[in-house]
């Protein structure tokens, strides 16, 4: 029975056999009883009893998902194995079309056991080329993450009909390499949707469900667009920077409410991005621009669903993946340098290496940041904290400056442990500090991200108080207990790789669009002022569309009654019909 799948991590985990683990399932065998022509089988032997239960547990948990196997570890100076290798993930798949495509190599030794260190950066080769095409213009990166396994990342600038993906080591194929796509293979730009979202949901093996989702919209029973088209803008349209936005037929209207609509380009791209994609059920909602979760309003009242980048204790916004990561899943591989994918390859030196004191830089967006440089000041072996800009405490400069050059991300991960701190609202840093190797202590606060409601304290991260009176004691404990921090850090990391990928963006935007277009009441419509948001084009490179367009209600009943009138040779009465139906094809 062979149920691991190395694409499946999983942290607290409890043994069942050797070799064996799982978590987020415990079975109780009070009596593993067979009846067996009217007599009890084993019962008189209970430890066959258990044995047999243990058996049955395991091949539950195996055909669940919830199992897996705990590989050996490949000893100092072992030789990476061209055959035993792993290698999987998304971008082996034609029908998961990403902006940045992305696959993992698992480094195997000769024996099966898994490498816990890095082989080399230059150790695999990856070569994507199209067997019809003399030229691909795909762009190819081999990131080490420096635990054995390598994240391969690419992105296409054209699509293709075929893709061959040739991995190897010392020139020879690794795994079942080459893996062949079959295509067509459409790359990000090509504007060509799956008509079908559940098949599209079953490519991308998006999760059933999300919690902040059910958590979200839970609130609100029905929604009416038309309503909310009204009262919506009379209630935040005058002091607020909103987004008004249809999706009807796959296509995207929008109406700006406000002064300061500028991030209004990063819910545009990713709208038009999402419709490239799969068919997005026509919806009406409207987005916050600002900082702030705005529906103040208690659940007894009247609600009005705002879609917002972060949420609150004390609101009822409907919350989205913040504009910063949605943005760095658009632009991986292209105009930004910070991503969930670039912060793999970048976690600084080993562990053991890294220099045990707490770091944070920023900004000063918060009165507690004040008081964590005033802390890095009277404690500088514990923390080491400064601004690296001035705006909302100018007037405080001299007693917290002077300011620090900005520092690389990257270079964050030199230090053990990461402090975590609210901005103006929840700080948007927080999934590439958990892609690192550094453990992340994370301040209690009332701002919420899409996902925080899976993080746990103390096993993804370690948590502070909010107003850091115990940061020191939480240093003291990571210190003192450098294995237990370890996990935390590596718990966390495991979490970013698994829920905060591209992927799992694209997932929750679509099941968040899916859930609430079920909720309302009338029908999404284009209304007046409303502007169309048009697909970018690429004369250069234009893609063919090869799926086939759903077929809507209207157009069946056109083409029946045609098919009627021609049968009929007397069939003006359809035929009437039919073109009446035709004229009102081009209405939105």
């Amino acid at each position: 029975m062979h149920c691991w799948r190395p694409d499946v991590e999983l942290s607290g985990v409890s043994y069942i056999l050797p070799g064996w683990s799982f978590t987020g399932l415990k079975f109780h065998c009070r009596r593993a009883v067979w009846k067996r022509q009217g007599t009890e089988a084993f019962s008189e032997e209970p430890s066959r009893r258990n044995m047999l239960c243990k058996v049955l547990s395991l091949f539950v948990l195996c055909c669940l998902g919830l199992l897996k196997q705990t590989p050996p570890v490949a000893s100092t100076g072992a030789v990476p194995s061209a055959t035993r290798t792993l290698v999987w993930g998304p971008g082996l798949e034609a029908n998961i079309v990403l902006p940045a495509r992305f696959f993992y190599i698992q480094t195997v030794d000769s024996s099966g056991r898994n490498f816990t260190s890095s082989p080399g950066e230059n150790t695999f080769e990856v070569k994507i080329v199209s067997p019809v095409e003399q030229f691909t213009r795909i762009w190819v990166q081999v990131l080490d993450r420096r635990d054995g396994s390598f994240l391969v990342r690419y992105r296409m600038y054209a699509s293709y009909t075929d893709l061959h993906v040739h991995i190897l080591l010392n020139d020879k194929h690794v795994a079942k390499s080459p893996f062949i796509l079959k295509g067509p293979v459409y790359h990000d730009g090509c504007d060509c949707p799956q008509p079908s979202g559940s098949v599209w949901k079953k490519d991308m093996q998006c999760p059933v469900s999300f919690p902040q989702i059910e958590q979200d919209l839970a609130l609100f029973p029905r929604v009416d667009p038309d309503r909310n088209a009204l009262e919506v803008p009379q209630r935040f349209g005058q002091r607020q920077s909103l987004c008004h936005y249809t999706i009807k037929d796959n296509k995207v209207y929008i109406k700006t409410l406000g002064e300061h609509v500028g991030f209004r380009i990063f819910m545009d791209a990713f709208l038009l991005s999402l419709t490239r994609k799969v068919r997005v059920p026509d919806l009406e909602f409207f987005v916050n621009l600002g900082d702030w979760p705005l529906e103040k309003r208690r659940p007894s009242e009247r609600l009005h669903p705002i879609f917002s980048w972060c949420g609150s204790n004390d609101t009822r916004d409907v919350v989205m993946p913040t504009y910063d990561l949605t943005e760095s899943v658009l632009e991986t591989m292209g105009r930004v340098s910070l991503d969930m994918m670039s912060v793999q390859a970048n976690t600084g030196p080993p562990w053991r290496e890294k220099n045990a004191t707490a770091f944070w830089r920023g900004r000063d967006s918060r009165k507690e940041r004040l008081e964590l440089v005033k802390l890095a000041r009277a404690h500088p072996d514990m923390v080491d904290a400064a601004f690296t800009n001035f705006f909302f405490f100018k007037h405080d400069e001299s007693l917290y400056g002077p300011l620090v050059k900005h520092v690389s991300f990257f270079d964050f991960f030199k230090y053990k442990y990461q402090i975590n701190i609210d901005g103006t609202v929840a700080a948007y840093r927080l999934p590439y500090l958990l892609a690192g190797d550094s453990v992340v202590l994370k301040q209690d606060s009332g701002y919420y991200e899409h996902f925080y409601s899976q993080l746990r304290p103390w096993e993804h991260y370690i948590p502070i108080r909010a107003d850091l009176a115990d940061l020191q004691e939480k240093i003291r404990w990571a210190r003192e207990q450098d294995e237990e921090a370890r996990k935390i850090a590596v718990a966390g990391q495991q979490f970013a790789r698994n829920h905060l990928m591209g992927d799992s963006i694209f997932c929750y935007y679509y099941k968040l669009f899916q859930e609430y277009a079920k909720l309302q009441v009338t029908e999404p419509k284009v209304r007046e002022g409303m502007e169309r948001v048009e697909q970018p084009t690429d004369d250069l490179f234009p893609c063919s569309c090869h799926r086939t367009p759903p077929v809507s209600i209207r157009h069946k009943l056109i083409s029946l009654l045609q098919r009627i009138g021609r049968k009929m040779e007397a069939g003006m009465f359809a035929q009437g019909i039919a073109s009446y139906l035709c004229s009102q094809c081009s209405q939105p």
